[in-house]
């Protein structure tokens, strides 16, 4: 790539690149200011924050938390591969529902799905056999949500600024986990227990699932 790729397409050359700057700035603070006029795009974006906060913190922080248990490494690695492989299939499911009852329907199921997991690893996770039932919990809405969550901001977004808009979704995907993994280090360093730091998951989900049912849905006017 570094040896055969030429940009043909581009903005600014050398002796414009402070004006390209300036511009970029400039196109992302019109961009913001428009979201936050846009009422019902500004709520789904906060509840999408705290709701793929959560998600990303149930995979990155679940082999961490099943060693803890005290169950073997190999079977850990494997549950994650089977987590992939139920999510496939199930984000496909996932999506010809939500053509019947509509994706903000569809992800406020899996935000509330999420919510059963989390309680479920907080309380009755304790053996091998438990992981394996929740890490294909996990894979049954972690495709769903994370398509569905895309498919839905890309139809209540101006399609004529899709590239400026989804850049800031993309901001809020990949800055997601931080308060998460925050939250179970903090609670279960304060109280010594797992299940407690895995439990204040839940908080995030909470938040996110208020933002989705005070949110007007777009798609459906």
């Amino acid at each position: 790539l570094l040896t055969s790729y030429r940009q043909v397409h581009y903005r600014a050359t050398r002796d414009q690149l402070g004006s390209a700057v300036r511009g970029t700035f400039s196109e992302l603070a019109g961009t913001f200011g428009k979201i936050v006029k846009n009422k019902p795009l500004w709520m789904f974006m906060i509840a999408f924050f705290f709701y793929i906060d959560a998600v990303n913190t149930v995979i990155s922080m679940s082999t961490s938390y099943g060693a803890e248990l005290g169950i073997d490494s190999t079977q850990l690695v494997v549950a994650l591969l089977v987590t992939q492989f139920v999510a496939f299939p199930c984000a496909i499911l996932y999506g010809r529902l939500s053509g019947r009852f509509g994706s903000k329907t569809m992800i406020t199921a899996a935000v509330v799905a999420y919510m059963c997991i989390v309680l479920f690893a907080a309380f009755f996770l304790k053996s091998a056999a438990e992981f394996w039932i929740l890490a294909i919990l996990v894979g049954m809405f972690q495709g769903g949500i994370q398509a569905l969550s895309r498919s839905y901001y890309g139809k209540i977004i101006p399609k004529d600024h899709a590239n400026e808009y989804y850049g800031f979704y993309d901001i809020f995907g990949k800055t997601a986990s931080i308060i998460g993994t925050f939250l179970v280090a903090t609670t279960t360093s304060l109280t010594g227990n797992a299940s407690l730091g895995v439990l204040s998951i839940a908080v995030l989900l909470v938040v996110a699932l208020a933002f989705l049912l005070l949110q007007k849905d777009p798609t459906r006017e």
